[in-house]
């Protein structure tokens, strides 16, 4: 499984997102895409960032969890995923 918090250079929003996520204290690896760069993923994320997915070894989406969102939803996603 992988989390990726898909993101983009400037975004307030997408800077919130991952400073809860680190307040958060998991020690799951976290990797920031940015959209901007892949026309898929911006056609895809482009008016919804911030989002965490949730992907299966295969690439295939998992569950996500799309913005707005706070440190108590943000936990419970995690928690749900078993995610530490």
């Amino acid at each position: 499984m992988a989390l990726i918090l898909y993101s983009t250079e400037g975004c307030h929003l997408c800077e919130e997102a991952l400073a809860l996520y680190q307040a958060a204290g998991k020690t799951a690896a976290l990797r920031v895409v940015d959209i901007a760069f892949d026309d898929a993923l911006f056609k895809r994320y482009g008016v919804t960032i911030p989002v965490l997915s949730l992907q299966n070894n295969d690439g295939s989406v998992d569950d996500e969890l799309g913005w707005p969102f706070d440190s108590s939803a943000l936990n419970i996603w995690l928690v749900k995923h078993g995610i530490d």
